[in-house]
């Protein structure tokens, strides 16, 4: 690997798998990547990376730090993430902690509105004493089905299917602009088309410590998923 005037070689910092202690703290480059780092990291290397001899083709590494960054994201839940309501006000998603959550894109005018408005409440009304949340996020991003403002959103759906459930400010949930807590739900969930939310009404099931338990496309009816909610309530 070519050296220049701003980074130290690999081969001069490495002999076999130790470090060179006599080189200073220093910026060391590997194929498509770049570390900074200083000697005294290199005292826990063997924890910290794993790497392959000089002498033989390509090498690999591990980092100490990437695994615990990995593991404090896999540590943070629905509960962490503050949200704007319809009416503007933040609301801290640590509210809901002890509760089963349903966290659904919703839409006005869409093709699966009243079925699952419908189905919807009546979940919230048999299951809300029990400690069973649903949080309604409308959006605008299928087809334009949800172009009214907050206000006529929550006229509609309090008063067309007298949703008592939480609906939320209207957000993005795919694209540059997503917001944070789709950003997290989709990261979580995984899914057939990866972190693309499909379209309107597509469904998370959350447990009472906040972790995404259940994703579901928007073809799967709140009734299909009431078994999961009884399961996620008495556990």
């Amino acid at each position: 690997m070519a050296s220049s005037s701003s980074y130290a070689p690999f081969s001069a910092i490495f002999n076999g798998s130790r470090p060179n202690p006599s080189l200073k703290p220093a910026a060391f480059l590997v194929p498509s990547l770049k570390f900074s780092t200083g000697i005294s990291n290199f005292a826990n290397l063997s924890n910290g990376f794993f790497l392959k001899s000089p002498i033989n083709p390509g090498f690999l590494f591990k980092s100490r730090n990437f695994n615990v960054q990995a593991r404090a994201a896999a540590e943070k839940t629905v509960h962490d993430f503050t949200v704007k309501d319809i009416d503007g006000n933040d609301v801290s998603l640590n509210k809901f902690k002890g509760k089963v959550m349903l966290i659904v894109n919703v839409a006005s005018r869409c093709g699966l509105t009243s079925s699952n408005y419908s189905e919807l409440s009546h979940l919230y009304e048999k299951y809300k004493s029990q400690g069973f949340e649903i949080l309604a996020f409308p959006c605008n991003q299928f087809g334009g089905q949800e172009p009214g403002s907050n206000t006529e959103i929550k006229q509609f759906a309090c008063t067309r299917y007298k949703a008592e459930f939480p609906i939320f400010d209207k957000v993005e949930v795919n694209g540059p602009s997503t917001a944070p807590i789709y950003q997290f739900l989709k990261s979580n969930a995984g899914g057939f088309l990866g972190g693309l939310v499909k379209w309107n009404f597509e469904k998370f099931l959350i447990d009472k410590k906040g972790k995404v338990v259940e994703r579901y496309p928007p073809t799967t009816s709140p009734f299909q998923i009431e078994k999961d909610i009884k399961k996620l309530l008495a556990a």
